[in-house]
């Protein structure tokens, strides 16, 4: 029973180089959800390190680290490529130009130093790990029904989160949207005009087709066998199952 319970316990890291900051951070989050297991890392390599090696249910970390100006980038760029873990940036670094920056990272929230108090605090990392946890039972039930030999999930709490056999696909937002309209009408052919809706400028079949081959190379630098997108001569493009393993 203690193992059990053991695997279900919250983990998260707070990544910040000022010790008397980490360690602020990590009673804020052990007040709010007792019983909460909080890593502490204080550089960069340590962090990306422990990433790699642990499965985080949230992320906490700075932007600047030591001598490394941007050194929170970096290792939210490692925690995209290896899984979807939020992510939810305290920085000193004005909020008025690196939120927006946080977001594209795909960051979950920022939180500028100096400028929030602990109830703020506590209030975001609460929201966040609800969401997270919303967000799987969503992936779960999905995955539940999806057809036999499906292995793309595409979540509509968050963009940016296509995943294929467990692992992240890094896409452009025009490429997320035409392949959202892809794996929505799996099965059948999307036709160039309806593929016209989903992008805002360069609405001819040469850019469609730009697009759709950005989407296989994504695809197949983690599956060099995927062939789940067929080109329909003249028309469109279909995305069909396959059972796993097989491929063309």
């Amino acid at each position: 029973m203690a193992q059990l319970e053991a695997k279900a316990a919250i983990k998260v890291a707070v990544i910040e180089d000022d010790l008397p900051t980490s360690n602020q951070l990590k009673g804020w989050i052990e007040a709010a959800r007792p019983g909460i297991q909080v890593d502490q890392w204080f550089s960069r390599d340590d962090a990306e390190a422990a990433i790699e090696r642990e499965s985080y249910d949230l992320v906490v970390l700075d932007i600047e680290l030591g001598r490394e100006r941007h050194a929170g980038v970096a290792i939210i760029n490692a925690i995209n490529k290896s899984r979807a873990t939020p992510v939810l940036v305290v920085s000193a670094m004005p909020a008025t130009i690196y939120r927006s920056i946080m977001k594209a990272l795909d960051a979950w929230d920022y939180l500028q130093k100096a400028t929030f108090e602990e109830s703020d605090f506590i209030d975001t990392f609460l929201e966040i790990l609800r969401a997270a946890k919303d967000r799987q039972q969503h992936r779960q039930k999905e995955q539940a029904a999806a057809p036999a030999g499906n292995e793309l999930s595409i979540d509509p709490l968050r963009q940016r989160t296509p995943i294929w056999r467990g692992q992240r696909i890094n896409l452009p937002l025009t490429a997320q949207r035409i392949l959202a309209a892809l794996f929505a009408s799996r099965g059948q052919v999307v036709s160039y005009e309806d593929l016209y809706q989903v992008v805002k400028s360069g609405q001819n079949r040469d850019n469609i087709r730009k697009h759709v081959s950005t989407i296989r190379d994504a695809f197949r630098e983690i599956d060099p066998g995927f062939e789940c997108i067929e080109n329909v001569p003249m028309r469109g493009f279909r995305w069909t199952d396959e059972a796993p393993g097989k491929h063309k």
